[in-house]
């Protein structure tokens, strides 16, 4: 064995948690992030939306769908934070499985939008993040077993 699966198992944790820690690190800081940006940017972002969807079937729903995918991106981080701790001091993965199935979840819905939209290059720079989150979800679904 190496240095870091012997520290690691020092710790009771194993490789596949190493992964699943930094899964969880970057999906919760990426939605932390971009949650509370919309918290505390509302209107900005409210009029960021309007304009962007403006032409699209989804203009008169930014008043429903800001909050919702606010919900799932402030769901996502802070289920990945908590799973990242839950990983960190017991290897136990439930929190942060929900945590990487709401970031698939959210991303999803922004890449609908995006389309939607027409926004086919903001569409495009959302693959990687949701193959990230989806590879997380495999990555935590697989600890679980």
């Amino acid at each position: 064995m190496n240095c870091v699966t012997d520290l690691l198992a020092g710790c009771g944790l194993s490789s596949a948690n190493l992964l699943q820690l930094a899964f969880a690190a970057f999906v919760a800081v990426l939605f932390i992030q971009s949650g509370l940006d919309k918290v505390f940017n509302w209107t900005s972002e409210k009029n960021f939306y309007k304009a962007h969807f403006s032409k699209s079937i989804l203009k008169g729903s930014v008043f429903l769908l800001m909050p919702v995918i606010t919900l799932v991106e402030l769901s996502a981080g802070l289920l990945s934070a908590a799973g990242f701790i839950q990983v960190l001091f017991t290897g136990n993965t439930g929190i942060g499985t929900l945590g990487m199935l709401c970031a698939v979840a959210g991303l999803t819905m922004l890449f609908f939008g995006q389309r939607v939209a027409k926004d086919y290059k903001g569409a495009a720079v959302l693959v990687p993040y949701f193959l990230m989150a989806a590879a997380g979800l495999y990555v935590f679904g697989a600890g679980a077993c």
